[in-house]
């Protein structure tokens, strides 16, 4: 390898072909780490969306157990105060726009 010229096209080769490898491992490790974030979200979301539907029955079934008929009025003797349940559900409405906030925040 006297020749300078031949030797600057075998070092410019090497470098990249030495970028180029390590390009695809970053690349690879960049599209592996995104297919594990992905997963994991909708895990995470398929776990959310299985906890409310089940609270949900719950909910639907203890207030069907305490009603006489549907659609009808509680059956238990003490008065149901409206405003106490008007601001209980607002506070759970409030709860769930947070945990949507910062579901959607972590998603992104």
């Amino acid at each position: 390898m006297s020749n300078p010229l031949v030797q600057a096209f075998f070092v410019g080769r090497a470098v990249a072909e030495v970028i180029n490898e390590r390009l695809e491992v970053a690349v690879t490790d960049a599209l592996s780490d995104l297919g594990k974030f992905d997963a994991e979200a909708r895990e995470q979301m398929r776990q959310f969306t299985q906890e409310v539907l089940e609270r949900a029955n719950r909910a639907a079934e203890a207030a069907n157990s305490g009603q006489s008929t549907p659609g009808g009025s509680y059956s238990s003797s003490e008065p149901v105060d409206l405003q106490a349940t008007i601001d209980e559900l607002r506070a759970e409405i409030a709860l769930l726009r947070n945990e949507l906030q910062r579901h959607r925040s972590n998603s992104v």
